[in-house]
């Protein structure tokens, strides 16, 4: 497993629940308080003892935990790449949601040897899509889902948002927008502010 993703999990237990849990987690996993470092590559099985390790420690569900992971990601103060990334997506969350397609090529050109779900977009109507998550490893349309959820807030959307289960190596995210304008959304400039 890439780096990144045992850190960003990491980030996620230090930032939102202190460096305390982080500490519980990671011994309670096996492994030093120092955690990961980003550019290099785990075996999937510690990836896999972490997430137990803060399921129980946070009594909280694994799929709550991810949706919570993938929120952090958009819009935690500390973190600005992952945002910036996904709102060259388009001015709207409608654009944003067409251009879920070719995330997993603008992540690559980023990070290379990230392993970055297939996704695909299916538009049944203007207010109602299917997100396709195609992973060899499972969680990761959760993960999606917290991002989406965040999107749609940096965005001023209103959506409801489903994750349906995996089949076959397919996670399966409905997605209903109920009001495109809900409420203002953060403000976005192409170029970084200092």
């Amino acid at each position: 497993m890439h780096g990144l993703i045992n850190r960003s999990i990491q980030c996620f237990v230090r930032d939102s629940y202190g460096v305390e849990a982080w500490q519980a987690v990671a011994a309670a996993a096996n492994i030093g308080d120092d955690g990961f470092e980003a550019l290099l590559r785990y075996d999937p099985a510690i990836t896999h003892a972490i997430l137990a390790s803060a399921e129980s420690h946070l009594d909280s569900p694994r799929a709550m935990i991810l949706e919570d992971i993938g929120s952090y990601l958009v819009s935690h103060p500390n973190l600005h790449a992952p945002r910036r990334l996904l709102r060259f997506g388009g001015g709207s969350f409608v654009d944003f949601l067409f251009s879920l397609d070719e995330l997993r090529g603008r992540v690559r050109l980023a990070v290379p040897d990230l392993e970055f779900p297939l996704l695909e977009l299916l538009d049944h109507s203007s207010r109602a899509y299917t997100l396709l998550v195609t992973s060899q490893q499972p969680g990761f349309g959760h993960v999606l889902v917290g991002m989406l959820r965040g999107m749609a807030d940096d965005y001023g959307a209103l959506v409801f948002l489903e994750h349906r289960g995996r089949r076959d190596g397919v996670e399966t995210i409905s997605i209903d927008l109920i009001e495109v304008s809900y409420a203002q959304g953060r403000d976005f400039a192409l170029a970084p502010t200092a």
